[in-house]
């Protein structure tokens, strides 16, 4: 996927004068250049929408401290910071937590948008992974967007209605929009923006890579399930207890972006078939954009017994992997007792999605 350098250059010069809205438009300008209708038949990423503070929340909701823009010109934060914000986007108000790493230099930094499951918030999904300190290590800014009561009572994201299913609307346009955000107010890579999620959040990742491949370099996806694959609550569930074959199509066919999933074999919650799939059909989007990929499946002996299968390209980086765990239930693996759905004995899931992260960029 080739993005135009120069107008990536423009958005930088025009980020460290702090002229945001303009370098806003030249990070739009390159990713539309990258993969525009004449690629895949996309229509133009809608504008980013404006950060909102303190004076724009919902009733009985606590607001957020002042967000504080990090720009190259800036001087570096030697600490590390866990912050609270607000985000505006289709009428509605987000919260979300923003993980800054120790910076030494004005370099710009990965981009990590992490999508908790369904009964979480920002801060337990945070502890759970573990990833700030993964990320405080490899010098990643980490975003929890959180999902709102008002849309889904048990606040899981709805990867399942076509309202959200859709390029440039509902919840998977408000996440590509706080990843640009983020990207641009925090001197943030535009070409290492990547999205991960858990569960009913894995199933948005899922979803949200596919429909916008100019913005995310690559999707994790633990105990998710496939774009496409339900259209209501009750498609939803039978899907979740295991996925008809051949019953979904990609949201964006054509589109390959790389892709590691996470399943544990004893999944009651979300069947394990559902990570199978989308491994399966992510290697499938990338042989037919031409691809060539080598299969390897290989047998793990760190923590839980783990199969590992990984899809090669021609120069040997791994395009897709699928991990599944055996003996392994609904839960993240490797992760932290300090949050809920964790699984403590591993293999490392944040670590494992961090190294594949870091091999991909747009434009590679």
């Amino acid at each position: 996927m080739y993005i135009p350098i120069e107008e990536l250059k423009k958005a930088t010069a025009l980020t460290r004068e702090g002229k945001l809205m303009e370098a806003t438009a030249a990070i739009q300008r390159a990713l539309g250049a990258s993969r525009g209708p004449d690629a895949y038949g996309y229509a133009p990423l809608p504008p980013v929408p404006t950060l909102h503070t303190a004076e724009v929340h919902e009733a009985g909701e606590v607001t957020d401290v002042e967000f504080r823009e990090r720009t190259p010109g800036r001087p570096t934060a030697p600490e590390a910071a866990f912050e609270s914000h607000r985000f505006a986007s289709g009428g509605r108000s987000y919260a979300y937590r923003l993980y800054l790493p120790p910076r030494r230099d004005d370099q710009p930094l990965p981009v990590l948008v992490m999508l908790h499951g369904c009964t979480q918030d920002a801060s337990d999904f945070a502890a759970g992974t573990a990833m700030n300190d993964l990320a405080a290590q490899r010098g990643f800014i980490v975003v929890y967007p959180e999902q709102l009561a008002r849309s889904n009572s048990m606040r899981c994201w709805n990867w399942f209605e076509p309202a959200h299913q859709r390029r440039g609307q509902g919840e998977p346009a408000m996440i590509a929009a706080l990843a640009m955000q983020v990207a641009q107010r925090c001197n943030g890579d535009p070409r290492r923006i990547y999205v991960a999620g858990l569960s009913a959040g894995g199933a948005m990742a899922t979803l949200v890579g596919q429909l916008y491949p100019e913005v995310f370099a690559a999707v994790g996806v633990h105990s998710g399930l496939p774009a496409g694959i339900a259209r209501d609550v009750q498609s939803a569930q039978a899907a979740m207890r295991k996925p008809a074959r051949g019953a979904s199509a990609p949201a964006a066919p054509g589109a390959p972006v790389p892709t590691i999933v996470f399943h544990g074999r004893s999944d009651r919650t979300v069947h394990p078939d559902n990570g199978r799939r989308i491994a399966e059909e992510a290697a499938a989007r990338a042989s037919a954009a031409g691809i060539v990929l080598a299969r390897e499946d290989q047998r793990l002996a760190t923590g839980r017994p783990a199969t590992r299968t990984v899809y090669k390209d021609s120069q040997g980086v791994s395009r897709v992997e699928h991990w599944e765990i055996a003996g392994a239930a609904h839960a993240w693996s490797g992760g932290s007792a300090g949050g809920t759905y964790t699984d403590p004995a591993g293999p490392g899931a944040s670590a494992a999605m961090m190294d594949f992260f870091q091999s991909h960029r747009l434009g590679d």
